[in-house]
């Protein structure tokens, strides 16, 4: 499917949850939020028939969010349901490591292609202050633990903040040169109402580009697998990558192949968008999968030509990043 403004979508980011173990200050506040509760999330099996559909009309990928998609329970007998549709050639996962390490095996058994994970600071305090909980060495045992089983490529996405981690920006090109991982580094973004942003801790792609090529030499090398926007470069003499997402400051949408599915079943074709198809409510009235389908291919064709996050959130957009999906 191609929508009107010429670009392939092939590629549905699924949330599975609203729910996460982690607060990162930017997505979640500390309290916690009101759970969307089981009654209104989708279920497993409405997830996999509606992935079903969307690969009748040119899906191809699938990636599982949340909030964190590995709290879900059953997801690993998810990924198995969804790498058994025939036209679905890539599962990947985007998780922000805490559990992965101990349900690895069983979600590359069940048929997990890739994995992304979330991290933000390599250094424990700034860790635990990022995220209100959690500690860094579990996730850097799933880090290890994806490499050890060949989960190539192991992203990293790291948001960078000033005055928050951008004195660590070195310190993550350091462990892409060392070792096989390919880490990305993305533009803060209001994704929500959290008071947490703020334009001043905004660091630019090209701000990060300038600080590491002061001390490591960059160059243009082979596209790294389901890189998407991610501007990528090689380090010289290094085993990884870093690539560099700027969704504020030049935006990709021009590139973006991709639409979303959110937990409680809205459809979205962007990120940023505000407009909404509710497919739960399509299935709970019995809708046929010809009416599906043609749901899925209006949200395609109605999918905006960009985003609109430099003039803010909106108050009338009422949905949060861990609603929407990561």
């Amino acid at each position: 499917m191609f929508d009107s403004y010429a670009r392939e979508i092939n590629y549905l980011r699924v949330s599975v949850t609203d729910r996460c173990n982690l607060r990162c200050k930017y997505c979640m506040p500390e309290e916690g939020i009101e759970s969307l509760g089981h009654t209104n999330v989708l279920a497993l099996e409405e997830i996999v028939h509606l992935i079903r559909v969307a690969a009748r009309v040119g899906i191809r990928k699938v990636r599982l969010t949340g909030g964190e998609p590995l709290v879900r329970k059953n997801i690993t007998d998810l990924v198995e349901q969804i790498a058994k549709i025939p036209q679905i050639t890539d599962v990947a996962i985007t998780t922000n490591g805490v559990l992965f390490a101990d349900m690895a095996e069983e979600l590359k058994a069940a048929g997990l292609t890739r994995v992304n994970f979330s991290l933000d600071s390599l250094e424990p305090d700034s860790f635990n202050y990022i995220t209100s909980r959690g500690r860094l060495s579990d996730v850097t045992r799933s880090i290890a633990k994806a490499l050890e089983m060949g989960m190539a490529p192991v992203k990293i996405n790291t948001v960078v903040m000033k005055g928050i981690n951008d004195h660590e920006i070195l310190d993550f090109v350091k462990l892409a040169k060392e070792m096989p991982l390919h880490v990305r580094f993305i533009e803060f973004m209001p994704i929500g109402d959290l008071p947490f942003y703020q334009t001043d801790r905004v660091v630019s792609v090209s701000e990060i580009k300038e600080i590491i090529e002061q001390q490591y030499d960059l160059y243009k090398g082979s596209t790294v697998q389901g890189n998407g926007p991610a501007k990528c470069y090689q380090i010289n003499g290094g085993l990884g990558s870093v690539g560099f997402i700027s969704a504020m400051s030049d935006h990709f949408c021009s590139e973006c192949n991709r639409i979303r599915m959110t937990a409680d079943g809205k459809l979205r074709g962007c990120l940023f968008g505000k407009q909404e198809i509710n497919l739960k409510m399509a299935l709970q009235n019995g809708a046929s999968d010809e009416k599906i389908a043609h749901l899925f291919s209006k949200a395609i064709r109605e999918k905006p030509n960009r985003h609109y996050m430099t003039e803010g959130w909106g108050a009338d957009n009422k949905r949060k990043m861990y609603q929407i999906g990561g």
